[in-house]
């Protein structure tokens, strides 16, 4: 399902459902950071998607990046919360989602990299400093950068 999104433009269409989810900002011991790119948006992003019915925020990051990554992975802080009405995003369904997501750090415990071929057309480790070459959509940036960052406050929005 295609997907478009909208950060603080006027044009936006009107949100028309909230649906919580995650990202997840997964650090391999060099310092790497885990990126996916997506098929949704043909954006590169942290893993991540909505949690379901039955499960915590924290144990849909889990499945998440299992998902769309192949790798397991052990939640270890919280980046930050954001839920900026001024970004929503426009499926081909016609829903329009109002931004409501939880960031997480983690670390990998196992798997074996792979893209799912559903949400993501890629999965990488990159250093931080190659993160400019990627095209990321503006929140999701804000994201990154919060996880990058160091800071031990998460970030509230």
């Amino acid at each position: 399902m295609a997907r478009i999104d909208y950060l603080y433009d006027p044009d936006a269409p009107a949100a028309n459902s909230v649906v919580p989810s995650t990202t997840v900002a997964v650090r391999d011991g060099r310092g790497r950071l885990l990126v996916i790119h997506k098929i949704d948006n043909d954006k590169w992003a942290l893993p991540g998607g909505g949690m379901e019915l039955g499960e915590s925020i924290s144990d849909a990051a889990v499945r998440e990046v299992a998902e769309e990554t192949g790798l397991t992975v052990e939640i270890t802080g919280l980046v930050g919360i954001d839920t900026d009405p001024g970004h929503v995003m426009a499926y081909d369904d016609g829903e329009v989602r109002q931004e409501v997501s939880v960031c997480f750090h983690a670390r990998p415990t196992g798997g074996t990299l792979r893209e799912d071929g559903t949400e993501t057309r890629a999965v990488r480790w990159i250093e931080p400093t190659g993160l400019a070459e990627l095209t990321v959509h503006p929140s999701m940036r804000r994201r990154i950068d919060d996880a990058l960052g160091g800071g031990s406050t998460p970030q509230i929005r």
